[in-house]
């Protein structure tokens, strides 16, 4: 098993959802976090006073999945979130050994 993991913008959660249900990916966890890379964050106003804003609203989606769908998901989530600017984000890709469903106590390996 491999988890999956994609920061992207905001405003490209939905598309990467519908992504990942269309090649067969029926869970995930959605979180709110923040962040920057190359971005580096940009100037606000508030109160009239100008302010540095250094970490910005991303979505992080994780998924679990067989080692043979990771080429699937890695394409689907890039062609859903990709626009091509600076802050489009990250998929990072890390082996999972294990996994237990909690209320059956049942363990998944792969």
């Amino acid at each position: 098993m491999m988890l999956v993991k994609a920061i992207v913008r905001p405003d490209k959660v939905d598309a990467v959802k519908d992504a990942l249900e269309g090649v067969g990916v029926s869970g995930m966890t959605v979180t709110e976090v923040r962040g920057h890379g190359k971005q580096k964050g940009h100037t606000a106003i508030y109160r009239g006073q100008e302010y540095q804003v250094s970490l910005l609203p991303k979505m992080e989606v994780e998924v679990v999945i067989g080692d043979n769908r990771v080429d699937d998901v890695v394409r689907a989530v890039i062609s859903a979130a990709r626009t091509g600017e600076i802050g489009d984000g990250r998929i990072f890709v890390m082996p999972v050994s294990q996994s237990y469903k909690i209320r059956t106590a049942e363990r998944e390996m792969d």
